[in-house]
């Protein structure tokens, strides 16, 4: 391998897929985390458990076989400018706790390179995008501020479409892949930056994983695009599946949400790519609905935004309002959009109620 990129993750849960992934190419990667979770990270290594295709289970991959170094650290123990390359990991809202926040700032003043795979798009991501009102986009993030000190040619996005999760029986250092697709990045404004992401690709491509009984190529890949709005793709499946497990009293499985009603599921699903459309997205940066739908039979649980809203969260990553303020500006609404954003602000409302 030409090159060992060091990467830092600002998110132990789902970063952890993208870690080992890294690791299994050689690379190096730091994991931020609460004290605990690093301390275990640290102690005991990271396992990701994910499916293989032609094989039955799941195969264990453990970071201590890897060829990649990893370590974990809390927010007060690392400097951004020691890295090649930074993923932001966290849920949205995360961003603006104590300790992040300050970490956050220093990777946007380090001036390396930063790659999102959050659902929910850093606003200086979206500023890369011609044609927004970023000040009417302010509204759907839990504090804008935290974005101010980045420079938008710094910052890309990555499609976090594999679906991952921990078992609630093991300990925090095991993450289980439900759904094995790809990572999908568009590429940085510089060449340079762009270079490392493709360079992380091919090594991620040429990986070959022993199982003990022969060589087999695992799933979730990152693929570079040159659109800014490949990675907008989530936004119909957002839409469409995760925000309308949100239900008026209790919450229900992507699943259901989109197979309850699939020719409703199929309208919201083509409205939200209309909209991507409208601001610049071309058909081909968009996955068909048909292969989502099929995708979705898989995803027996409610989502993580669901889950967050049922154990009280007075915050969540808001991609439906921010989808929703985007049609606004380009004079679009749809109903069914319009009832499941309502849905998720009476639960915030009410769980910020409880919590005062």
């Amino acid at each position: 391998m030409a090159q060992k990129y060091n990467t830092m993750i600002m998110g132990a849960s789902y970063g952890s897929l993208l870690a080992i992934k890294l690791l299994l190419a050689g690379h190096n990667v730091k994991l931020i985390c609460l004290p605990d979770e690093a301390d275990l990270i640290n102690r005991e290594g990271q396992l990701v458990r994910m499916p293989v295709r032609g094989r039955e289970g799941l195969v264990d991959i453990h970071s201590r076989d890897l060829p990649g170094d990893l370590s974990a650290a809390a927010t007060d123990a690392v400097d951004p400018k020691d890295y090649d390359l930074i993923a932001l990991a966290m849920q949205e809202p995360q961003f603006s706790s104590p300790g992040v926040r300050e970490l956050l700032d220093n990777v946007a003043k380090s001036g390396v390179p930063c790659m999102s795979i959050m659902n929910m798009p850093p606003l200086p991501y979206m500023a890369r995008i011609p044609g927004l009102d970023i000040e009417g986009l302010k509204q759907c993030y839990t504090d804008a501020s935290v974005w101010d000190s980045f420079d938008p040619a710094l910052m890309t996005l990555c499609s976090p479409d594999p679906q991952a999760f921990r078992p609630p029986d093991e300990p925090t250092n095991v993450l289980q892949v439900a759904l094995p697709t790809n990572f999908k990045a568009a590429r940085f404004e510089s060449e340079e930056h762009t270079a490392i992401l493709r360079r992380m690709q091919w090594d991620i491509e040429a990986i070959r994983f022993d199982t003990g009984d022969g060589e087999v190529e695992l799933p979730v890949k990152l693929k570079v695009h040159e659109s800014v709005f490949v990675p907008l793709a989530k936004w119909s499946m957002l839409l469409t599946g995760n925000y309308r497990c949100i239900q008026e009293h209790d919450m229900r499985s992507i699943k259901d949400s989109v197979h309850s009603n699939l020719e409703t599921s199929k309208a919201v699903y083509e409205w939200v790519g209309e909209v991507c459309r409208t601001i610049g997205a071309s058909p081909e940066d968009q996955v068909p609905f048909e292969k989502y739908a099929n995708a979705a039979n898989g995803l027996a649980k409610p989502s993580s935004a669901a889950r967050a809203l049922l154990a009280g969260a007075p915050n969540i990553e808001r991609a439906d309002c921010l989808v929703r303020t985007i049609a606004a500006q380009q004079g679009m609404h749809n109903d069914v959009v319009d009832r499941t954003v309502a849905s998720v602000d009476a639960w915030l409302k009410a769980n910020r109620k409880k919590a005062s």
